[in-house]
């Protein structure tokens, strides 16, 4: 099954932020495929206010790759970001299965990057930026 949500302005990116988590529930393994500049870092950071994550902790780990948060009911959270990775033992020398197996939620920006490690049921996201400016964020289920 397709879903798409609209994200119109930021105005509207918590609410859209919360009814992603509603209809991914239960999907740990999220990477978010989109052209640079096209809000993958500010939708996680949706999520995370969301999810209650300080937001002040949240940042791009462009170059760290990775960054732990922490939700407001004190469940860990991942957000990856696989830009700088060139080979994908980097990302395998930052512990990426084990990271991926505390079932834990694990959001990844430029996954394109490591795609022969993702595993099969990571849910894979499309966001892209409409004409009047608006993002589509959209996956298959």
């Amino acid at each position: 099954m397709k879903h798409e949500i609209i994200i119109a302005s930021l105005a509207s990116i918590d609410a859209a932020a919360r009814d992603f988590l509603q209809q991914t529930s239960g999907r740990n393994l999220i990477a978010f495929y989109a052209p640079m500049g096209s809000g993958k870092t500010t939708f996680t950071t949706a999520i995370c206010r969301v999810l209650g994550v300080r937001e002040d902790a949240v940042s791009s780990p462009t170059f760290s790759i990775v960054n732990e948060y922490r939700t407001g009911s004190g469940e860990p959270m991942f957000h990856f970001d696989f830009y700088r990775i060139n080979k994908l033992s980097e990302a395998l020398d930052i512990g990426l299965y084990d990271y991926l197996d505390m079932g834990a939620l694990c959001i990844m920006e430029w996954p394109e990057n490591i795609e022969e490690l993702l595993p099969d049921d990571t849910l894979r996201v499309s966001i892209s930026v409409r004409e009047d400016g608006a993002r589509l964020v959209t996956w298959e289920d």
